[in-house]
Parts: structure tokens; sequence; C-alpha cells
């Protein structure tokens, strides 16, 4: 089971590539935006394949070639090991 995490040190890197703190949660969003709509949901895809893999699903939405995440991680009230890893893939992917 993934844990709260404690040290804010470990969102640094993620922080680094754009992801951004919510204010008043405890959650990390960012907006991607690709060629097309195409793009946008092909990368969806195979986020969504990757999350289930993960069994850690983002809270998204999509409108046409742009693509908002929040990560938030429900069953620990917060930031996990699992947010950032998730934040990871997604980048790589993108």
């Amino acid at each position: 089971m993934a844990e709260k995490l404690t040290d804010p040190d470990m969102l640094a890197p993620v922080l680094a590539r754009g992801w951004q703190k919510i204010d008043g949660r405890d959650a990390i969003t960012r907006t991607f935006v690709f060629a097309n709509f195409v793009a946008a949901f092909g990368w969806m895809t195979k986020v969504a394949l990757l999350a289930e893999k993960m069994n850690h699903h983002p809270e998204w939405s999509n409108v046409y070639k742009t693509v908002t995440v929040t990560l938030t991680t429900h069953d620990v009230g917060g930031l996990s090991d699992l947010d950032i890893a998730l934040a990871d893939k997604m980048d790589a992917l993108a």
C-alpha cells in the first residue's frame, strides 16, 4: 500500500518539470498540450494502460488537444510515491 509523502523535497523533480501543487489540496496538476486530438487521445490510452497496471488512476479531462491531469492518492488522503511514479511515466510518454 502507498504511504503519504512526508518529505516535500521528493516533489522537487516533478515540480521542476511543470507540475504544480494545487492550493487547498494535497495534489499536483499539469496540463499537457498535443498536436491534435488523436495525439492527446493516444497519450491518454498509453497512460490508461500504465495506470491500470499500477492500480493508480488519474483525475483528468480532455478538450480537443489539451489534457489536464490531477494526481493524488485517495487511499492515503494526499500525495504518495504512486503520484510521483505516475507523473514520471506521463512526462516520459508526452
